[in-house]
């Protein structure tokens, strides 16, 4: 069973039980390829922008690392993130689902639901150890310590849903935002998004977790991808010592706001000023420990057994390229918050070396709610039975080739926008769809020209799809998802 049912729904396993087609997940009917079960890894910045990495073309951004996993991978030239910040966006990486179905609505925004199916239920199914590192923002932590945004706070209770209750073996994580030098520390208020409570050198009110009721206190200092990648990689070492393929969810805090990099990974950008400084020398951090990630891999001898993925969970933060918010769009309208190309396209990376031909370049539309149901058909893994609408598909056959066009366009809502992409155009709304522009994304991605009214009939077919998603939220939203609870 991949989730305990809760008591509420016990009547419904007497009726469940006597229909076998019920049963969730189930394996696809057999064929005569060979189910496979490689290693996962799922990686994920916080608030890199579409424009902010190398080999992207940033005119001082250095990050080896990714280029070469770009150089040796897919890259998706048309990657988004399923919302605008984010909370709702690591939902949809966890359950192949838009998050407002299941209540998260922004950041600090709802949890996980014991309703829904996870990434890491799903892969143990099957076999996999699964192990959570970095940032979660899925649902608070403690129910008894002060911590973060909501941790400890009676009245959010409620939103208590660590890692461990949905899925995952182990875990080190944050509730939200740290510090991305010394994270257990307050930076100076220059680094920004400081607290004007907190006293820099004391305390920043946030703990990571080790597991239930558990503070780490030890290796602690220094770069923050550094302390994180310090944790996953042991779990990836014990997995490989005990037999069992692994899924590894390793979300970093980096560049998100407080922004501070160490000195030595300043000095690449010594000529450029102080706040550019930090901001690359962060990435650059982080590019580190995906350079190491991959070298521990290539050690293991699990390179060619082992898929990644590399994203961000929305665009830069910051109406615009100052201070500590340094992120780029690359000449794409909107930033964080924003359903604008530059609130929600992010670099998209995908290397499974023997099986994804290097220098792959996929110019459909994808994005994060496509990862499970990807993994889900790599592992044989049938969602049909599941009783309740995935918005993702599987990236596959775009990556290698097999499928031209994406036949499910990408939807998206926040606070009061609307958006819908398909292969070609895009609509956007910014009253809660009472009213649409139209682009062609292709050919206008900074989305300077509306179509709207040269092209009525495209815009009404867009529109009309749009509503007919929304309404299948609306009635996820109600918790009518849920009325067939899968084994």
């Amino acid at each position: 069973m991949i989730k305990n049912i809760t008591f509420n729904y016990c009547w419904l396993l007497i009726a469940v039980s006597l229909v076998s087609c019920l049963e969730s997940p189930n394996k696809a009917a057999p064929d005569t390829t060979e189910v496979e079960h490689p290693n996962i890894i799922l990686l994920m910045a916080d608030d890199q922008g579409w424009g902010d990495t190398g080999y992207n073309g940033h005119p001082h951004l250095k990050t080896p690392n990714l280029d070469a996993m770009a150089a040796n991978g897919a890259v998706f030239e048309r990657f988004y993130a399923a919302s605008a910040v984010c909370s709702p966006t690591r939902g949809s990486v966890m359950t192949g689902r838009h998050p407002l179905r299941y209540g998260i609505c922004t950041a600090n925004c709802g949890h996980i639901k014991e309703q829904e199916i996870t990434l890491g239920e799903m892969v143990k199914a099957e076999g996999y150890v699964t192990g959570h590192f970095g940032k979660w923002h899925l649902g608070t932590l403690t129910r008894d310590t002060l911590d973060a945004n909501r941790g400890g706070k009676k009245e959010n209770d409620q939103h208590y849903a660590p890692p461990l209750k949905h899925g995952f073996d182990v875990s080190f994580v944050t509730e939200s935002k740290v510090p991305t030098w010394n994270p257990m520390v307050t930076p100076p208020k220059s680094s920004g998004d400081v607290n004007g409570s907190l006293v820099e050198g004391q305390p920043f009110g946030t703990y990571y977790w080790n597991g239930p009721g558990k503070i780490e206190t030890e290796n602690l200092e220094g770069d923050d991808s550094r302390v994180i990648m310090d944790r996953a990689i042991p779990f990836i070492e014990n997995a490989i010592k005990s037999d069992k393929p692994f899924m590894s969810i390793i979300w970093f805090h980096t560049p998100h706001l407080p922004v501070l990099a160490g000195e030595d990974d300043r000095m690449a950008y010594a000529e450029l000023s102080e706040d550019q400084q930090h901001y690359y020398g962060v990435i650059t951090a982080l590019d580190k420990q995906v350079g190491r990630l991959r070298d521990k891999l290539k050690e293991l001898g699990i390179a060619e057994n082992t898929i990644l993925f590399y994203t961000s969970d929305n665009g830069p933060e910051g109406k615009s390229v100052t201070g500590r918010t340094q992120g780029l769009t690359k000449g794409l309208k909107g930033r964080k918050r924003s359903l604008y190309e530059g609130g929600i396209r992010v670099p998209g990376i995908m290397e499974w070396q023997g099986k994804i031909k290097p220098g792959t370049k996929v110019q459909i539309p994808c994005f994060t709610s496509d990862y499970f149901p990807t993994i889900a058909n790599i592992l044989g893994t049938d969602l049909k039975n599941n009783l309740r609408p995935y918005d993702g598909m599987d990236l596959l056959p775009f990556v290698i080739g097999s499928v031209k066009e994406r036949l499910k366009p990408l939807a998206f809502e926040f606070q009061g926008q609307g958006a819908l992409i398909d292969n070609e155009f895009k609509i956007y709304s910014k009253d809660k769809g009472e009213n649409f522009e139209l682009y062609n994304i292709l050919d206008d991605a900074s989305e300077s020209y509306n179509l709207a009214i040269e092209r009525p009939e495209k815009l009404k077919e867009m529109v009309v799809e749009w509503r007919k998603w929304k309404t299948s939220v609306e009635n996820s939203a109600e918790g009518n998802d849920y009325g067939n609870i899968p084994l």
